[in-house]
């Protein structure tokens, strides 16, 4: 059974409190449960149920994708159920997709954050939250962070995106890095695929960026919503126009939960977006398996040598020295050092 604990982010208004965590503000009254269905109000507080995770995994840093921080190194990867999005195509739906899905049940254990911490400074890892949506787990994330400064242990984020201001201004010094979706080119697409506006997510990203925080984004190539030729120039625009040094992932759309009929991403459209991509001006455009190893490839912004190759979910080979090219010295933006 889940364990309630006490939750930030939230102030009174009026006889309510407003959860501030995401930009759908919940107005709660007593003992009702937000959107997100793992916060809740209780008297003038507000509790969570996300001091917890479903799986607890070691993965490749690369798999989360991140391909410029600490490539070949190691994450411990936690899960707590529950999400701020409702996207159709969602292959982890039975976590991220408690409190609206009959099939997302709840399987998750109470973290114990030394412990955690512990075992990831031992294995030189980072801690990585991920599958569903990690903001909803900020309380958790503080823990996690404020245990590993002192030991070397970062803490990252697969992410919708999806906070406020002042979510964004507590999380930004507890994170590393982060991987950011950035799902639909447009306000439509992006209400119709999530169920949520476009607008936080765009600065969500600028905002990390400016913290401090690595960023990369993905994009998965999902038909009729971000597939086409135009959809894919105005995501890399919009990348671009925060830094273009920002690596985009492609992701190939694999058929699942509501959208199981559709058919997956062709090779060619992956191709075209990496072109897009380029001709936007960003320098870091990867897709990981369907291009094979080249498109998993960093390279050299300045003299285009290949700096570092990778299997697909692990790096093969870096040839950097101290974050800059063998061949002509160029720095490669990224958080290079382990």
């Amino acid at each position: 059974m889940e364990e309630w604990v006490p939750a930030t982010l939230f102030q009174p208004d009026g006889d309510r409190v407003v959860c501030t965590l995401c930009p759908v503000r919940c107005r709660l009254n007593d003992g009702q449960t937000g959107a997100c269905h793992v916060r809740r109000r209780v008297g003038n507080r507000l509790e969570t149920r996300t001091f917890a995770t479903t799986v607890w995994h070691w993965d490749a840093v690369e798999r989360k994708p991140l391909y410029h921080y600490r490539p070949a190194s190691t994450t411990l990867t936690l899960a707590a159920p529950g999400c701020t999005f409702r996207c159709d195509y969602c292959v982890n739906y039975r976590i991220s997709q408690f409190g609206r899905d009959d099939q997302a049940t709840w399987d998750a254990s109470a973290v114990d954050p030394d412990a955690a911490v512990e075992q990831a400074a031992a294995a030189g890892a980072s801690i990585a939250l991920s599958y569903s949506e990690p903001s909803l787990a900020i309380e958790l994330t503080l823990a996690l962070a404020a245990r590993g400064r002192d030991r070397g242990v970062g803490v990252l984020w697969k992410t919708n995106g999806f906070l406020t201001p002042e979510a964004l201004s507590l999380a930004g010094p507890a994170l590393d890095a982060v991987n950011i979706d950035i799902k639909a080119a447009d306000e439509d697409r992006h209400r119709k695929l999530t169920g949520a506006p476009l607008a936080p997510v765009l600065r969500s990203l600028r905002t990390l960026r400016d913290l401090g925080v690595w960023a990369e984004v993905s994009t998965p190539l999902i038909p009729g919503v971000a597939d086409q030729p135009d959809d894919l120039a105005r995501i890399a625009d919009q990348i671009a126009a925060v830094d273009p040094d920002i690596p985009w992932h492609l992701l190939r759309f694999t058929p699942a939960y509501r959208r199981a009929g559709d058919n997956p991403t062709l090779p060619d459209a992956l191709a075209a977006g990496v072109r897009l991509g380029q001709n936007a001006g960003l320098r870091h455009v990867y897709v990981e398996r369907a291009l094979g190893p080249d498109g998993r490839a960093t390279r050299c912004p300045g003299c285009g040598a290949t700096v570092i190759t990778r299997d697909v979910w692990a790096t093969a080979e870096v040839r950097l020295v101290d974050g800059k090219c063998r061949e002509c010295g160029q720095l490669v933006e990224g958080r290079w050092a382990l």
